[in-house]
C-alpha cells in the first residue's frame, strides 16, 4: 500500500466541510460527522488504558476491539459500506460471560474509579454510550447497519465488566456507591 496520507493538511475542509471515503463532502458538524468523531474518541481513550498495566486477556480485547472500531470509522466514512461482522458482536458477548464469571455479583452501583486504568475504562464506557448515542441519532436520519449499532451496546457493557477485572486483578476494590453519602 502507499502512502495514503502524502499530505496531512488538504485546506479543502477551511469551508465546514469534510470528505467522507466515497468522495463526497459534508458538514463537519452532520450527524454522521459526530458519529465518526465519537468512535475516534472511544478509540483513542482505549488507547489510554492500553498505556496502563491491565491484564494481557483485556489488552488482548481492547487491541482488537481498536480495530473494530476503526471499521466502524470506515462504514461512517463511506455510507452503505459493511466492514463489521456478526462473529465480533459473538466475541464480545463471550468476553463478558467470561470475564464477568470471574466477579462477585453487584450489590450496589459502581462509582468510576479504583486504579487509574479502571478509571480510564469507565471513561472508555461513557464515551461508547455517547458514541452510541450518536449513532442512533444518524441511524434515525439514514441507515446505520444493525450490526454497528449492537457492537456498541454490547461494547459499553464490556468495558463495565473490563474496568470491575481491572480493579479485581490490581487488588483494589471497585468504589461503590454510598447512597446515604451526604
Amino acid at each position: 500500500m502507499g502512502n495514503r496520507l502524502s499530505k496531512i493538511y488538504t485546506r479543502t475542509g477551511d469551508d465546514g466541510t469534510t470528505g467522507l471515503g466515497d468522495g463526497s463532502r459534508i458538514n463537519k458538524d452532520s450527524p454522521r460527522v459526530n458519529s465518526m468523531g465519537d468512535v475516534d474518541e472511544l478509540n483513542s481513550v482505549i488507547g489510554m488504558i492500553l498505556t496502563e498495566s491491565i491484564p494481557d486477556t483485556i489488552r488482548k480485547s481492547l487491541t482488537q476491539i481498536q480495530h473494530d472500531l476503526f471499521n466502524i470509522g470506515g462504514e461512517l466514512s463511506i455510507p452503505g459500506y459493511v466492514l463489521l461482522k456478526q462473529a465480533r458482536i459473538d466475541d464480545l458477548e463471550e468476553a463478558i460471560d467470561r470475564l464477568n464469571g470471574e466477579l462477585s455479583p453487584l450489590k450496589e452501583f459502581i462509582l468510576p474509579g479504583g486504579t487509574k486504568a479502571a478509571a480510564y475504562c469507565h471513561l472508555a464506557r461513557t464515551v461508547c454510550r455517547r458514541a452510541e448515542r450518536e449513532l442512533m441519532q444518524l441511524h434515525h436520519a439514514e441507515n446505520v447497519t444493525e450490526t454497528s449499532r449492537k457492537y456498541l451496546n454490547r461494547l459499553s457493557d464490556l468495558l463495565f465488566v473490563m474496568c470491575r477485572i481491572i480493579n479485581k486483578e490490581a487488588g483494589v476494590s471497585d468504589v461503590l456507591w454510598d447512597h446515604s453519602a451526604k
